[in-house]
Parts: C-alpha cells; structure tokens; sequence
C-alpha cells in the first residue's frame, strides 16, 4: 500500500509494502544491507531494552574513593600475602583480558552482525569493556602498583596465558571477509558468540570475581571490590545479550543447530573449566580469605552448567548447588549506603537500578 503526501506543489509517495519487506529482511547475519543506521522499526526489542539498561548503568571508576585500599596496601598487617597475590592477579588478568573481549565486540561480532539495534548495543558493550580496562588502570595507579609487573604476570604467568591463547584462537579465523552463508562459518561465527559470552565472559571471569568480592566482604580493599561488583553488574548483561544473540542466530538458521556442533560447543565448555580450575588453583595456591581453590572449582562447575542451560546444552553436573549464594547478596547494588555509592546510583536513570540477577550467579 502506498501513501501519498502532498506538500505545496511537491508529492511525496511512500511504499509501505516495501518498509515492511525490509524490516522483515532484518537478521543477525545475512540480513538487509544498507549504509543507513536507521534502528526503526525494531525488530530485535530485547537487544534494544539492553541497551538502555547498559547505558542507565553507567559509572567511572574515578568516583570511587580508593584512600582505604591504599592505607590497606601500604600496611604489613592489613592484607596478607595470600590476598595481595588475589588482588595482582585479579589487575594483571583482567586489565588486559577486559580489552581481548571489547576487541572482538568491535571488531567480529558487531562487524558481522547486520541489524542495527544490535550494532547499537554491541558498541555499548564495547564501550563499557573500554571503562572496565580503565578502572584497571585506575587500581594500579591508585595502589602505586609497578605496571610493568601487570603486564609481566599476563604475559609469562602460564594459566593465564592458556585462558588467552584458547579464547583468542577462536576468533582469529573469523578476522577476514567471511561468506556467512556457509553453514560452517555460521557455526564459526556462532561458537564465537558462544565462548566470549558464555565460557569468558560467563564463566572465566567468575573466579577471581568470586575472591576478590570476598576480600571485600571482609572490608579488604573496599574500592576494588567495588568496582569489581559494578564490573560483574555490566557483566550480567553483557551475558545475556550474546547469550540471547546466540539463541537468535540459532533460532534463524537451523541448520547449525547439528548434534556434532552441540558436541563442539560442549566440549569447548569442558576445555574452558578446566582452563579456570587451573588458574584458580594459580590465584589461589593456599586457602586464603576463608575459602579454598576447591571451593571456587565447584563453582565454577556450577555457573558453566547455568550457561550451558541458558543456551538449551546439556549441563555437565545435575544437581549441582551454588557453593556461594552470599554472592548474590553481596553485589546487590540497591543496598549501598556511603557516598560514593550512592554517586553510582545518580548514574542509574529513575527506570533501571539493574542488579546481577540470581540466575546469573
């Protein structure tokens, strides 16, 4: 159906059937080309939704006070050996490997991906990777830390650096002009989204999460820990979002969907755990801030089943319980009550005070 606009001695005639059609020609991959970024109508509302509750979330590291965790770092008494170990480790992984995931946001996944609503919430994805890696930087700053010795530990400190080789060879392949009508490069693409969302980001990262919100639990390094909860906040989101960009694809093109590509992507699970397990065991090599390396094995055993679950994958231990359920209580940023969180708070627009759902933990 057209419609007909006169203005003055001009007509203007629009072709609905033809915005309709290419509204309907909006994909995850293979989908409607066009240099026009024109997110209306949207077809993916959730990556939509996402977006603004990401962006409601926002925060600089620089708002929070790190005078306590400098007088706790300065002191022979305050931190034990064991948990200045936890918190290196912590800043030497994550200050890069926060920059390993926003590089392949940016540059594979939001390339690849044709509809623009999920351009839009993957460069904000990539956007919030760029504040995690500064908040690093403001840590080691803060801390009077020897950057050169984060960079060390990342680099020669073995655990971590088979985390990164395993996670950077699956994207590699996908750095080259890729015809994603192959069902093998969309089952390359779609194992992509899948280790970076569901085995790194959902998974990997959840180790040190875990010690460094118990060295704050105990009021040790305070302003860490809590930049590290708004990090794993940001985090829970970035989760679902590729957690849901996975089950999408999935849902548009069956025929990945295959038992051998299951058995891939299980395996790839496996291969991810115990990666984790062994650095965990490298973070944690004696029992330190009232947990042991077991402890955070079993839970991390726990949430790759709550991944593997969330993409319809069988999980790998039935019955398995959280060893840690006063994690979800801990980052539950609706409690804050000092002034520096609730600066944070003033960031988050009156619709979206999101919190770490209990699912995700």
């Amino acid at each position: 159906m057209e419609k007909t606009y006169q203005i003055g001695d001009k007509s203007f005639v629009l072709d609905e059937e033809k915005a309709v059609r290419a509204f309907q020609e909006k994909k995850v991959i293979n989908g409607r080309k066009s240099v026009a970024f024109n997110l209306l109508p949207l077809k993916y509302q959730w990556a939509y939704d996402l977006y603004r509750n990401m962006k409601a979330n926002h925060w600089e590291p620089e708002d929070v006070p790190m005078q306590k965790d400098l007088e706790q770092w300065k002191s022979d008494s305050d931190l034990s050996e064991s948990e200045r170990w936890i918190i290196m480790m912590g800043i030497g992984y994550f200050s890069a490997a926060e920059g390993i995931v926003g590089d392949n946001i940016q540059h594979v996944i939001r390339e690849l991906v044709t509809a623009p609503e999920l351009k839009l919430v993957l460069g904000r994805h990539a956007h919030e990777e760029n504040i995690h890696a500064d908040s690093l930087l403001y840590m080691i700053s803060s801390l009077g830390i020897n950057p050169h010795e984060c960079e060390a530990m990342f680099e020669q400190v073995e655990t971590i650096l088979r985390k990164n080789e395993f996670i950077t060879e699956v994207s590699k392949n996908l750095r080259r002009d890729l015809d994603l009508t192959q069902t093998a490069n969309k089952q390359e693409f779609a194992k992509n989204v899948f280790v970076f969302g569901q085995c790194m980001e959902g998974m990997q990262f959840y180790g040190l999460f875990g010690m460094i919100l118990s060295l704050a639990r105990q009021n040790k390094c305070p302003g860490i820990g809590q930049m590290f909860r708004y990090t794993l906040r940001d985090e829970s989101n970035h989760i679902d979002l590729l957690r849901q960009l996975f089950l999408v694809m999935v849902e548009e093109n069956p025929d990945i969907w295959t038992d051998e590509f299951k058995d891939d992507l299980l395996g790839l699970m496996k291969t991810a755990v115990q990666l984790e397990k062994d650095f965990i065991c490298d973070c944690l090599p004696v029992n330190s801030v009232g947990l042991s390396s077991e402890e955070f094995c079993s839970y991390i055993d726990y949430i790759a089943d709550r991944r593997l679950n969330g993409v319809g994958l069988d999980i790998l231990h039935p019955g398995l319980e959280n060893p840690f359920p006063w994690l979800a209580e801990t980052i539950d940023v609706k409690k804050e009550q000092n002034f520096f969180e609730g600066r944070v708070t003033e960031y988050q627009k009156s619709s979206s005070l999101a919190e770490v759902a209990d699912d995700e933990l």
